[in-house]
C-alpha cells in the first residue's frame, strides 16, 4: 500500500500536539482540550464533528460501505505532581532535542493529535476509506473509562485502534483491573480494655497473610493474575479506641478469561476462613460514580475488562502486514502491561488492536516525553490502518 504523506503539515501536527499539552485536562476537566480537538477536526475538513452527551469529541469521515473503524484516544491525564521535578514545565509543550515534553505527551495527546491529523490527510488527499473512519477523543479514561464506556453503548463499531503507547508496534490485549472492597466489622471498645471488644485488625492480619499465598491464575502470554492490597481505613478514627470497622481496597489484575464473579467468590471464601469469632466480613465489587464536564453522570462497577485479540485474528494479521509495508520495518505484536479502554470496546464486540507512539515506561512519570519521529511515523500508521479493507 502506497501512503502519500503531506510533509508541509508536519509542523502543524507538532503545533497541535503542543497546544493539547498546554491545555491541562484532568478527568472531569477536559472541556478545553475537547474544544481544541473539535476545532482542529473542523479545520481539517472532517465531514461531521460533534461532542456527545458525556463530552467525548468525535469526527467522522464516511467510508465506502465497508466495516467501520474507530481511532480511540483519551483527553484526560494523571496529575503532573511537583512541577519542579520535571526537566521542562509539565504543561509547557516544550520541544527539545527532537522530543516533545510534557504531561500527556505519551499518555496520550501525542497519539490523539496523530489520529486527528491522519483523518485530515484522508480529506486533503481525497481518499474515500473502505469504511467509516471515526476519531474519538474520550473523557475520563484515567479514572475508569467513562467516555469509552459510553461509546461502547452508543456507537457500535466493527474495529477499533487504541492509541496507548506501544513504540509504534502493535498490541493485542492486556490484563484487566478489578477493584474490590473488603469490609470487616467488629465491636469497638476503649483501648484500655480490649478484651471486651472484637478487634477486626486481627482478622485482617489473618486475611492478608492468607492473601499472599492465594493461588494465581496463569496464562502463557499474559502471565499471572495478581492482587495487591492498597488502601486501608478504620472507624472510629481515634487512637485510643479499637475499631468497629475496617475497609480494605484490593487491586486485582485479571488475565483474559478470568471472570469478576469468580474473583469475588475466591476472596469471599478466603475472608470467611480468616474471620475470628465475633468478627463479620463482606466483599464487594467496588463501584464508582463519575460526573463529566458536560454534567453527565455515570455509575458503574469499578473494573477495566481484560481483552485479548487472537494472534490469527484477520484484523490483527492484516494490520501487521500493512504497517510493516508502510513503515518499511518489522512491526512486532505484543501486549500491554496496563489496562486500557480497549477492554470496554472489545466487550461490546469490536475487534481491538493497539498502536501508538511513545515509550510506555515513561507514562505517569516526570520524564514523560515523545520522540517527534515517532509522532510523525504514527500518522503514517494510522492513515494506513484507516485504508485497510
Amino acid at each position: 500500500m502506497d501512503i502519500p504523506m503531506l510533509e508541509n503539515v508536519e509542523n502543524r501536527l507538532v503545533a497541535f500536539a503542543r497546544r493539547l499539552i498546554q491545555a491541562p485536562s484532568l478527568p472531569g476537566m477536559e472541556r478545553d482540550a475537547a474544544e481544541l480537538v473539535r476545532r482542529e477536526m473542523e479545520s481539517l475538513g472532517y465531514d461531521r464533528v460533534w461532542i456527545d452527551e458525556v463530552g467525548n469529541v468525535l469526527g467522522l469521515i464516511p467510508g465506502c460501505g465497508g466495516p467501520s473503524i474507530l481511532f480511540n484516544g483519551h483527553l484526560d491525564h494523571v496529575d503532573a505532581g511537583d512541577p519542579d521535578l520535571w526537566p521542562y514545565p509539565p504543561f509547557g509543550g516544550v520541544v527539545a532535542d527532537g522530543q516533545l515534553w510534557g504531561r500527556a505527551s505519551v499518555d496520550m495527546k501525542g497519539a490523539l493529535a496523530a489520529m486527528v491529523h491522519a483523518g485530515g490527510h484522508l480529506k486533503v488527499l481525497g481518499i474515500c476509506p473502505p469504511g467509516d473512519v471515526i476519531v474519538a477523543g474520550v473523557v475520563q479514561e484515567e479514572v475508569g473509562g467513562l467516555g469509552s464506556r459510553h461509546l461502547a453503548e452508543t456507537l457500535p463499531v466493527a474495529r477499533a485502534v487504541i492509541g496507548e503507547a506501544s513504540g509504534n508496534h502493535l498490541r493485542r490485549g492486556h490484563r484487566g483491573r478489578i477493584e474490590l472492597s473488603v469490609q470487616l466489622a467488629g465491636r469497638s471498645v476503649h483501648a484500655s480494655m480490649p478484651e471486651l471488644g472484637v478487634n477486626p485488625h486481627f482478622s485482617l492480619a489473618r486475611f492478608l497473610q492468607a492473601l499472599r499465598n492465594l493461588p494465581a491464575a496463569a496464562d502463557p502470554v499474559y502471565g499471572d493474575s495478581t492482587v495487591a492490597p492498597t488502601l486501608v481505613s478504620s472507624t472510629p478514627a481515634s487512637a485510643n479506641v479499637t475499631p468497629a470497622g475496617i475497609h480494605l481496597v484490593l487491586d486485582w489484575r485479571n488475565i483474559p478469561g478470568e471472570r469478576t464473579q469468580a474473583v469475588v467468590a475466591q476472596i469471599e471464601d478466603l475472608l470467611a476462613r480468616s474471620l475470628e469469632e465475633g468478627c463479620r466480613g463482606r466483599v464487594e465489587l467496588a463501584s464508582k460514580e463519575l460526573v463529566s464536564y458536560t454534567g453527565a453522570v455515570l455509575r458503574y462497577p469499578d473494573e477495566f475488562p481484560s481483552f485479548t485479540t487472537e494472534p490469527d485474528d484477520p484484523f490483527l494479521v492484516q494490520a501487521q502486514a500493512c504497517l510493516a509495508e508502510v513503515l518499511n520495518r518489522p512491526v512486532e505484536v505484543g501486549i500491554w502491561r496496563f489496562a486500557t479502554d480497549g477492554g470496554h470496546l472489545a466487550a461490546a464486540g469490536a475487534s481491538v488492536i493497539g498502536f501508538g507512539p511513545g515509550d510506555d515506561t515513561l507514562v505517569h512519570t516526570v520524564r514523560e516525553h515523545l520522540p517527534l519521529d515517532q509522532l510523525h511515523e504514527s500518522v503514517a500508521g494510522y492513515l494506513a490502518l484507516a485504508q485497510m479493507g
